[in-house]
């Protein structure tokens, strides 16, 4: 029981968020009559806030050093401009275009990263100015207009599914993807291997453990979630493309901010940038990359944005930057910086997206949805405040 409190102690941030995650979707799936769980309405859930979840994995390393960048939103609409002249108006090759726009968003954020880590210009100062630049700049390319339409294959970032190479196969002729069950079965199989790889490193080196009922009771009910969430998009047409590409940033920034020693170092920044200085860090260029990054993330998820919309237009992107952040802090991260997972930013952005849906649905305006959401960040906030508040007074 004492290695069950501690644990639950520990990850409080996050089993908390994925508590009111489930909760939320419970409450909308009852009002709603179930609608909200109907296939086509998750996967247009997963379609509607893809691009929100992508600026989230980018901006909760930026939250992570005790910043944030305000830049993102006039990124995403640039970005979305330098695509369209490449692809509507020069009838560039689509791939080269997007890795042309990736290479801007990465010139953008260097940019940004050298007056920030370089010449200690404060973020909020340096991303403030960045948030006007480059909207202005998106309003130049476009002269004021919105440009498309983009062809099939550009569409497909965002409006695309994987096909099945199993289609009709399915026992009886039923219309389900196969495909989709399998990626279900082999995360399923993931998440148990590495499970006991992890408890049996806890027990090689004599760490505290949950109990084996715990812990099966724990991987099965993940397990489940998977399998139901895989079958829920088969039922409908699979995996949407942007979502294997949003599964595959969120493993692989999850392994670099938990595995690797740049994933460290950025957590170190953010807890004491001093410390992390006279510790031989080199917290510059940490911060460096960090931004750089950022510009990256921003450009993928412009043009995500600007395939979903099938035009770029210069009022893209507004107020995205509030939404990442938002998703951040309501997943758990500190508003100083050093504390806040991956997981925990994608968690808290579908906790958004499943508040945005549920409310849609039974017909909440959208002054009421803004207000309701303003709340939910209010009261993340002032509980990372509480929690710490609390921490410093049991010491």
């Amino acid at each position: 029981m004492n290695i069950l409190l501690e644990n639950l102690k520990k990850n409080f941030r996050q089993y908390g968020m994925v508590t009111a995650l489930a909760a939320a979707m419970l409450f909308f799936g009852a009002l709603t009559g179930g609608v909200l769980f109907r296939p086509v309405n998750l996967t247009n859930l997963v379609l509607q806030n893809s691009y929100v979840l992508i600026l989230a994995v980018g901006m909760m390393l930026c939250i992570l050093t005790g910043n944030i960048d305000l830049s993102v939103g006039s990124v995403v609409a640039f970005v979305g401009a330098v695509a369209a002249m490449l692809i509507v108006d020069k009838k560039a090759d689509p791939f080269l275009a997007i890795l042309i726009s990736l290479l801007a968003g990465g010139v953008i954020g260097a940019w940004q990263g050298f007056w920030i880590a370089f010449l200690r210009i404060p973020a909020f100062i340096v991303t403030l100015a960045g948030m006007l630049i480059f909207r202005g700049i998106a309003l130049v390319l476009l002269q004021g207009q919105s440009k498309g339409p983009f062809p099939q294959m550009f569409q497909s970032l965002s409006s695309g599914f994987i096909p099945d190479p199993l289609r009709g196969l399915a026992p009886g002729g039923a219309k389900i993807h196969l495909f989709t069950l399998g990626i279900g079965v082999i995360l399923s199989a993931l998440i148990v291997l590495s499970g006991a790889k992890s408890r049996a490193k806890q027990k090689q080196f004599n760490f505290a453990m949950l109990p084996w009922g715990l812990w099966i009771g724990k991987t099965v009910f993940l397990v489940l979630v998977i399998m139901a969430f895989a079958l829920v998009f088969a039922l409908y047409r699979g995996i949407p493309n942007i979502l294997a590409v949003l599964g595959l940033l969120v493993g692989a920034y999850h392994f670099i901010t938990s595995q690797t020693v740049q994933g460290r170092h950025i957590y170190a920044l953010g807890g004491n940038a001093k410390a992390a200085k006279l510790s031989g860090i080199k917290t510059e260029w940490v911060m460096f990359w960090v931004y750089t990054n950022m510009g990256v993330i921003a450009a993928l998820a412009g043009m995500v944005f600007a395939a979903r919309l099938n035009v770029a237009t210069p009022k893209a992107g507004q107020n995205f930057e509030l939404d990442a952040i938002a998703a951040c802090y309501i997943g758990g991260a500190s508003t100083t910086g050093g504390i806040g997972t991956i997981i925990g930013a994608i968690v808290g952005g579908l906790f958004m997206g499943v508040l945005n849906n549920g409310m849609s649905i039974i017909g909440v305006g959208i002054d009421w949805q803004q207000a309701i959401k303003g709340f939910v960040l209010l009261a993340a906030v002032a509980f990372d405040l509480y929690s710490k508040t609390r921490s410093s007074k049991s010491l």
